[in-house]
């Protein structure tokens, strides 16, 4: 049975010290969740010290961003073996903003995505639309490519050690989030790609996190959705109070 995933993307925010008293803000408030998987992912500046918080307790380290290549002449990149040996679980790719800001593409995310499971460590791999794709009805062929691009040449094992997340990116830090209803039709296509490409048992197996500005006030409705398993967190996991309130009602559903 997959479980309900909900990771914190702290994004470019909160500086080491801060970072670390956040950490443990989350490890303190999280300590009784036992269904759901909490990860959070400071700044690369700040991973060091968070896994010294989170180390032993129930919060899994997440990066936000890796390189694709084992080490060389990239200046501002990170590998996945640096991530790895701090003990990073989860690395985030593809996300919206690195692919509208920093030129990331479907093959740098299938890239990132091989390398990162050739270490052992689980891809959450963003996949969604922009407003104007979405109006042009284009949100199924968007999301198509992206999937498809994403696994490309990934086996069966590959894919079930990977989580997506389905982020509109009309929805992100705007304040706008998709109904329900339209979150849950977007998650049923993308299990309907996976099936495709894995069959219905593995596409079955893979955790879909909403990644639309999930807060504690719509949490329990999104979470409640048949394909919605857990959500990729902006803005309301940079306060440990309010990021609970995003796990406990993925808590109490997955008893």
């Amino acid at each position: 049975m997959r479980k309900i995933v909900i990771a914190g993307n702290w994004k470019m925010n909160k500086t080491v010290a801060e970072s670390v008293k956040l950490a443990g803000e989350v490890v303190a408030a999280a300590r009784d969740i036992k269904h759901v998987v909490v990860a959070i992912a400071p700044t690369h500046l700040a991973l060091a010290k968070v896994a010294e918080v989170v180390k032993g307790s129930n919060v899994k380290l997440a990066a936000q961003d890796v390189h694709w290549e084992n080490q060389g002449a990239f200046t501002g990149k990170v590998s996945a073996d640096m991530l790895k040996e701090i003990g990073v679980e989860y690395v985030i790719i593809g996300h919206s903003e690195q692919r509208s800001y920093f030129g990331e593409t479907d093959e740098t995310v299938n890239k990132k995505v091989r390398k990162v499971l050739s270490l052992a460590m689980k891809p959450i791999v963003c996949i969604g639309e922009t407003l104007t794709e979405r109006k042009e009805g284009r949100l199924e062929s968007v999301l198509t490519t992206q999937v498809n691009g994403a696994y490309a040449g990934l086996s069966a094992d590959d894919a079930l050690s990977t989580v997506i997340a389905y982020e509109p990116v009309w929805a992100i830090g705007t304040g706008v989030t998709a109904s329900d209803d339209e979150a849950q039709e977007a998650h049923a296509f993308v299990r309907g790609l996976l099936a495709k490409l894995y069959g219905d048992s593995v596409a079955q197996s893979i955790s879909i996190q909403y990644g639309g500005s999930m807060k504690p006030e719509n949490a329990a409705g999104l979470l409640a959705q048949k394909d919605i398993d857990g959500g990729l967190i902006g803005g309301a996991a940079l306060k440990a109070d309010s990021f609970l309130g995003i796990i406990a009602p993925g808590e109490a559903l997955s008893k």
